[in-house]
């Protein structure tokens, strides 16, 4: 999405009510992974909390050690709660409605489809109705160091004492949300537009921009002469530029006749609208 598309999505979620999940895992990948606790929070930026259910589930296999390191729930713990299929279709209807709101919604949302796949059950909701913390965090916070959960409790000074625990982080979550959703709902446009291109992005969400494959948008932006700096992350290192800068390049690109662009181009196009994009 553009900077202005932005804008308009964040200000239409911050007046919507919110259903803020988290959840507790045995890994990271909900193929293989079972959830072992969930807390669902439903607020508004009117009102605040309206209500909030939370319940460890028994996940019907061992928890690594690593984990219970973590979040600090034991096999003993969730050996003595009830199964998913027991506990989640009385979630369904709290997270079909309202906003689904995480802090890394990605995960959250796999792991709750991967659980309701499981029982016979689609869940799904659509990308207008999801709204993931960290996409608004790096918008509205580019210059943290991190973005995590608990170091964004530390950064705000959020009257939240424990971490990886799911009442505590939907609770992180949702005093995360109605902050940046506050400043979404208050400050002029022009000055969020302008905070807006500061944000860092990446090679790969700046091609998706532009409408091109990474390596012919690298090429564009170099020659635009727009800054990068390099990342390193475990396996892989990419290029990151500033949200405004690549846009400055899209809307020269705008005013180019469409026979100036490649025809592979003009194929992805489309793709440039993506709330993936963020």
């Amino acid at each position: 999405m553009l900077a202005v598309d932005l804008l308009h999505h964040y200000r239409a979620v911050s007046q919507k009510p919110l259903t803020v999940v988290d959840v507790e895992t045995t890994g990271s990948i909900a193929l293989n992974g079972r959830m072992t606790e969930i807390s669902v929070l439903q607020a508004t930026l009117a009102d605040g909390i309206q209500s909030q259910q939370t319940a460890l589930i028994n996940p019907q296999t061992h928890i690594p050690a690593k984990i219970v390191e973590i979040t600090g729930i034991t096999q003993a713990m969730v050996d003595a709660a009830a199964i998913a299929a027991t506990i989640l279709p009385d979630y369904l209807p709290l997270l079909s409605s309202g906003i689904l709101t995480a802090h890394n919604l990605k995960f959250d949302h796999s792991f709750l489809q991967a659980e309701y796949a499981r029982l016979g059950i689609t869940f799904s909701r659509p990308v207008p109705e999801q709204f993931c913390t960290v996409q608004l965090a790096r918008l509205l916070l580019p210059e943290l160091p991190s973005r995590s959960l608990p170091n964004l409790v530390q950064h705000f000074q959020f009257p939240v004492t424990t971490s990886h625990r799911a009442e505590a982080d939907a609770i992180a979550c949702w005093l995360l949300a109605k902050r940046l959703l506050t400043e979404i709902s208050n400050e002029p446009d022009e000055a969020l537009l302008a905070r807006f291109t500061q944000q860092w992005i990446p090679l790969k969400a700046a091609a998706k921009l532009l409408g091109c494959r990474s390596k012919r948008a690298q090429t564009l932006l170099d020659a635009a002469g727009v800054y990068s700096t390099e990342v390193e992350y475990s396996t892989y290192s990419t290029r990151r530029y500033r949200r405004g800068d690549v846009e400055q390049v899209y809307y020269q690109r705008q005013a180019e006749p469409p026979e100036a662009r490649p025809e592979a181009e003009l194929e992805e196009q489309p793709e440039a609208i993506q709330l993936s994009c963020l």
